[in-house]
């Protein structure tokens, strides 16, 4: 349910059938600002890994050039999908999602999460109400899109005429054209007084000082951006990409991971969240990865769109 750094999934549980609604359907197309990444052989992964992720070895990756929204989707523009579209996501369908304890009223009943009591099983919570029921997006229109699900990214970028970015895509982004660096501005990590990304400030899980600005989601353009023009590629919230979930070794007990991983249908998350902390969960680093199910939703998991390049 909950690996080292407190990031749930619904453990595979059955999503119910019922139509997501056609996504050809679209009378328009949004308009979303890009930057142009170039393609070549790219570098992807690290030689000196800090978790257990499968963050190495470093790897050569021959891409294309591509295209990459400069934020997370918001919440603004998936709303005119579902508009567009009459879409209903997996949360939706499911009728609950994980929400970050900080963020609930006092008087909604939840359940926890073993060994991440943080995480909080939240009745109604989706895209249209991230903290439950009694919540909505009035004042979050330019934040990211979160509570969804890889399907419903998938389907999103599908009806943009677009695709999540592989991993080697998302890392050759994300360095915004510096060299192999640790983070997106450099190798100078974060602190109470150097804050570049929206991350945990503080004591996990009770103290959040909120240093960089924000408790919690930060607006999807927020920050300096990369030297690509690209915003919040690491914290703020979890970013799908298009890739299984696996782990580069020979060892035995990789093998089996992988295994479980390919039957489970994780899928690779980057980039970390506003729950980040070196302490716990460095994973606000380029390299850094997660895997989860495709069917995991969470107060904290969003994405951003690619596009191909004729």
């Amino acid at each position: 349910m909950a690996s080292c750094c407190g990031f749930p999934s619904t453990g595979g549980q059955e999503v119910p059938h019922g139509p997501r609604a056609s996504i050809h359907s679209a009378s328009s197309r949004p308009v979303l600002q890009t930057a142009r990444i170039e393609g070549g052989r790219v570098l992807v992964g690290t030689n000196r890994p800090l978790l257990p992720d499968g963050e190495g070895p470093v790897r050569s990756v021959r891409i294309n050039a591509f295209e990459i929204s400069v934020g997370a989707v918001t919440n603004e523009q998936f709303a005119r999908f579902v508009e567009a579209t009459g879409y209903v996501t997996e949360a939706e369908r499911l009728g609950w999602s994980y929400v970050f304890y900080k963020f609930l009223d006092g008087n909604i009943p939840t359940s926890g999460v073993v060994g991440a009591e943080w995480w909080r099983k939240v009745e109604g919570a989706n895209w249209a109400h991230p903290s439950g029921l009694g919540s909505s997006l009035e004042k979050l229109r330019n934040f990211p899109v979160v509570h969804i699900s890889w399907q419903d990214a998938s389907d999103y970028c599908h009806w943009a005429g677009g695709r999540l970015p592989s991993e080697a895509e998302w890392e050759q982004a994300a360095r915004g054209g510096l060299d192999q660096p640790v983070y997106p501005w450099g190798d100078e990590q974060p602190s109470e007084t150097f804050t570049p990304c929206n991350i945990w400030q503080g004591r996990f899980p009770d103290l959040d000082t909120a240093a960089d600005g924000y408790a919690g989601l930060a607006p999807a353009l927020s920050f300096e951006p990369n030297g690509y023009g690209l915003y919040n590629m690491v914290g703020n919230c979890w970013e799908w990409t298009a890739d299984p979930f696996r782990v580069r070794s020979l060892r035995k007990a990789a093998n089996s991971a992988n295994s479980a991983s390919k039957q489970e249908g994780k899928r690779v998350l980057k980039g970390g969240s506003y729950l980040c902390h070196a302490s716990y969960c460095h994973r606000y680093r380029i390299a850094a990865r997660m895997g989860s199910t495709g069917d995991s939703t969470t107060g904290h998991i969003g994405f951003r769109i690619a596009f191909d390049i004729n």
